[in-house]
């Protein structure tokens, strides 16, 4: 599509924020369907835990430290404590291979491990949690997923993607003058979630997180006369995504313009709608809700 917005997603499924602004990423994607070209970054956070572990971080303390996202953000989390610390780096390489197979699959693969990362017990290092979320994600062959991981392209791809993320400097000057780049000696490493924007030779970026009136307001100002779809009933958007979204996700996207997300409001006709068989209702973290089209 030759009028796209380029989009450069710079993630990783360990953020919390990065979690956190799922639902403002389900609002684009909606709102813009076609017109936005996504290209995901995989920023690779931790090679190792040892840092963490020099500093006496544990598996409860990290959970607690998540706590505040979710009762802020709304995204679900479970607060179990996993059995031992897990860096990111072979998280990103399983989204990396996942790649491999298309750009629907990577994009599955990130969401499934990055919510299996705030509301699962799973060791995200390890081939059989990866094989079994795979098995999650339409159209991805989970035995391929695990053959690639090991495949010198997809090391080469997520190395490339770690330069990338961490060549902020230029570019990415609007996200260290918002103190939304994290900067070490020599240079700086786009923070999770960042999206740059570009159109016709213009480029727009916002660094970290941001609000989803910032990433709107990119678009409309690169490419006002891009076609914008409006907002959804609950049970159009989850025909939409068969991995099922969070209560955070339906109602950022179905909120009327203007209007604040109302989680109790949605959660409860979302309810109505499991109630009279439209929609299905999978648990997920403590005591939280998935939900799914019915059909």
């Amino acid at each position: 599509m030759a009028d796209q917005v380029e989009v450069v997603h710079y993630t990783d499924p360990s953020c919390p924020w990065a979690y956190s602004a799922e639902p403002f990423m389900r609002a684009l994607e909606w709102r813009y369907g076609d017109g936005l070209a996504w290209r995901l970054v995989t920023i690779g956070l931790r090679e190792d835990t040892a840092d963490l572990e020099r500093r006496g971080t544990t598996p409860a303390s990290r959970v607690d430290g998540w706590r505040w996202f979710s009762e802020t953000f709304g995204m679900p989390l479970l607060t179990t404590p996993r059995g031992r610390l897990v860096a990111s780096g072979r998280m990103c390489r399983a989204v990396k291979a996942a790649g491999l197979q298309g750009d629907a699959a990577q994009r599955g693969m990130l969401r499934a491990v990055r919510m299996a990362w705030f509301t699962s017990l799973h060791l995200l290092d390890e081939d059989g949690a990866f094989a079994e979320l795979g098995a999650s994600v339409p159209g991805l062959d989970p035995e391929r997923l695990i053959r690639d991981l090991a495949d010198p392209a997809v090391e080469d791809a997520y190395q490339a993607d770690r330069a990338e993320a961490r060549s902020a400097a230029g570019v990415g000057d609007p996200a260290i003058a918002q103190d939304r780049a994290a900067l070490f000696d020599g240079g700086a490493r786009f923070t999770a979630p960042s999206l740059i924007f570009r159109h016709e030779g213009r480029t727009l970026v916002a660094g970290g997180f941001q609000s989803f009136e910032a990433y709107d307001v990119c678009v409309a100002n690169l490419a006002p006369h891009l076609p914008r779809r409006p907002q959804p009933t609950p049970a159009e958007l989850l025909a939409a995504y068969p991995q099922g979204l969070t209560t955070a996700e339906v109602a950022q996207v179905c909120r009327d313009r203007n209007d604040p997300a109302d989680l109790p409001g949605t959660e409860a006709e979302l309810a109505r709608l499991a109630d009279a068989g439209t929609v299905r209702r999978s648990p997920i973290g403590d005591d939280q809700s998935l939900w799914h089209t019915a059909a």
